[in-house]
């Protein structure tokens, strides 16, 4: 669990996090996110232990984070925006040398590389890390992070820059982290869609301040919907798609309604054109159009 009360952080005069409180319990993926300058890196930092807040308390499980920054770190996996390693080590060399910081016997550190290697698909070939992808890095940076199995991880951009594939494979490894252990991870990621499909529960930041804060669910249900999708058959459509923007699916064409009004004009305009609605349903607000509400 993690439990932070009146946060604040003061750079030169400037609140980076100005009186922020929330509570994320038990164990799961919570997403922060917001626009350049929000304050989400600044968090990650502190919860970290990286900084020190300027006011305020911060808590993970029973360890205050503030007070006991060495006791945290035996529970901690961090993974910072850039891959920071040491490049002309081996892979094995690398997380060895961690291992010996961890306190790991020689077995256990040889065990847990080889776990998590197969468990992130990475091959290293001998290569040492400045030879490999950055994607491969990344997954390096990962297997660092995860090396003394700890309780408690803070993924800044875990997938920035890397290909789709990739980008795919370390999603779909959080989610898999997360359902099979005991952990609290913290993700901020630009790519608001990955946040959105794997985080419990999500923040929304801007100036420091939380401007939202909950499961999507609870968002949409506060932020409301973003129009109506209705979706008609027509044996020539050509006419109609000129009236109404119109993509076709399998046969089935797709048009969007921003509001009620647009609704009724588009549902008026079908049949008189000679076509058949066959679906109409209301379009559920992603994480980016809240966070576009939000900066409006």
């Amino acid at each position: 669990m993690i439990t932070v009360r009146n946060l604040t952080k003061n750079f030169n005069g400037f609140n980076a996090l100005d009186d922020l409180s929330f509570k994320f319990e038990g164990a799961g993926i919570f997403g922060v996110i917001g626009h350049n300058g929000a304050g989400k890196t600044t968090l990650l930092k502190i919860l970290s232990g990286l900084i020190q807040p300027t006011g305020g308390s911060v808590n993970f499980n029973s360890i205050d984070i503030i007070k006991e920054p060495r006791k945290l770190k035996q529970k901690l996996g961090y993974l910072p925006e850039e891959s920071q390693l040491y490049e002309n080590m081996s892979a094995e060399a690398y997380l060895s040398f961690f291992g010996d910081i961890y306190g790991l016997s020689k077995n256990n550190i040889k065990t847990r590389t080889e776990e998590l290697f197969n468990s992130l698909n990475l091959e290293t070939n001998g290569k040492k890390i400045g030879e490999m992808s950055k994607g491969m890095k990344r997954k390096v940076a990962i297997a660092r992070s995860l090396l003394h199995d700890p309780d408690f991880l803070v993924y800044d951009e875990a997938t920035s820059g890397l290909d789709p594939m990739t980008s795919r494979y370390i999603t779909d490894y959080l989610k898999q982290l997360s359902r099979e252990g005991e952990k609290t991870i913290v993700i901020s990621a630009h790519n608001l869609y990955q946040v959105e499909e794997i985080s419990d529960m999500v923040l929304i930041l801007k100036n420091g301040r939380e401007m939202a804060y909950g499961s999507m669910d609870m968002l949409r249900e506060r932020f409301g919907t973003s129009g109506f999708e209705v979706r008609f058959k027509a044996d020539d459509a050509h006419e109609l798609c000129e009236l109404i923007e119109c993509t076709e699916e399998d046969g089935i064409y797709v048009t969007i309604a921003r509001d009620i009004d647009a609704l009724n004009r588009i549902t008026s305009l079908i049949p008189e054109h000679d076509g058949l609605i066959k679906k109409v349903k209301s379009r559920d607000l992603s994480l980016e159009d809240m966070l576009l509400r939000i900066e409006e």
